[in-house]
């Protein structure tokens, strides 16, 4: 009786020590590698833009920061599983605008939506660029009014690529073709990278792409720039008009990126990381690389990204329901 007393008792510390341990093994943020989930492959803006990032971030971290590309649907499955990732802070998303598109597209064709925005809380963000409208440089069309007059003699064959069906690439592009009044013939990839090359290939014939992927290309003669889709001409592109400029409404569109959370992610976790980007954005490594891809860094913290992102969810919302339903061909 008295060892069955001294199990019991034995076995009863034991049980409070279990119970406790939940508490003991609460670990200061982060206690292992973070993993990036960037929603493209690599050769585009969000790849282009998180390498760095997450290498300035590990050494502010002191955890290694691991680069994930989960690529498809335009973005959309590395975006939905971000979305639905553990809310610890050990999963963070490298998105671009199109964060804002897919669940607006999902809407058009009455499916159930790969993730809902308001999954997903943003932490800062990182740069806004406008999309350019670029061609092979052996084209004949050396303007917009040249391209738009030769696509109106032959709808449907002039040729662009994209990172994928109401991606950042797509909607820009059929933004410019419904203010023009034409109609261009899609070729979608699963990223920028891909529709590069496919471009450069001689595969299609144009491409609307972040400047930091292109201007290489423009610089070693291979591209050239006809329009951008900013408010106004970029510094680096001083010779190329904006679609604003020649007369187009409403043809503006910017890929940003930014980086989110899991929206249950906790408070300080939020904090941790917000602190983090803001340190590394900051770093000497990280400008450095960013000015090699000439991109300017538009940093904003979680509450003024917050705001940018709603504003420009509006806008994209509405131009998706003025492109409306668009089937992908196969």
């Amino acid at each position: 009786m008295t060892i069955a007393k001294h199990v019991l008792s034995a076995l009863g510390a034991l049980a409070l020590l279990v119970a406790g341990w939940p508490a003991l093994a609460q670990e200061k943020f982060p206690a292992h590698p973070v993993t990036m989930v960037v929603p493209f492959p690599p050769g585009g803006v969000a790849d282009q833009t998180g390498r760095p990032l997450a290498a300035a971030m590990e050494k502010v971290l002191k955890q290694p920061v691991i680069v994930s590309n989960k690529v498809g649907a335009g973005g959309a499955v590395g975006m939905a599983a971000a979305a639905n990732a553990k809310p610890d802070g050990y999963t963070i998303l490298m998105a671009l605008s199109s964060i804002s598109i897919i669940p607006e597209a999902d809407k058009l064709f009455d499916r159930k939506p790969a993730y809902q925005m308001d999954q997903l809380a943003p932490i800062a963000l990182i740069s806004s660029d406008p999309t350019v409208l670029v061609v092979p440089a052996e084209m004949p069309w050396k303007t917009v009014a040249d391209f738009v007059a030769d696509a109106k003699k032959r709808p449907g064959e002039i040729s662009f690529s994209s990172s994928g069906l109401y991606g950042t690439l797509h909607m820009a592009m059929e933004m410019f073709a419904h203010g023009a009044g034409i109609k261009l013939r899609h070729v979608p990839f699963n990223g920028a990278g891909p529709a590069m090359t496919a471009l450069l290939g001689g595969h299609v014939n144009a491409l609307a792409s972040g400047p930091g992927v292109v201007i290489p290309q423009i610089k070693a003669g291979k591209l050239r720039a006809l329009a951008g889709w900013g408010d106004k001409r970029l510094p680096v592109l001083p010779d190329v008009p904006t679609f604003k400029e020649l007369g187009f409404k409403d043809v503006e569109f910017y890929i940003w990126s930014g980086v989110f959370v899991p929206a249950a992610t906790p408070a300080e976790v939020r904090k941790t990381l917000r602190e983090t980007v803001k340190q590394a954005v900051a770093s000497a490594e990280f400008k450095d690389a960013m000015t090699k891809l000439e991109t300017p860094i538009a940093y904003l913290d979680a509450p003024e990204f917050k705001k940018f992102w709603d504003k420009d969810a509006a806008m994209l919302a509405a131009a998706v329901k003025k492109v409306g339903r668009i089937e992908e061909k196969k």
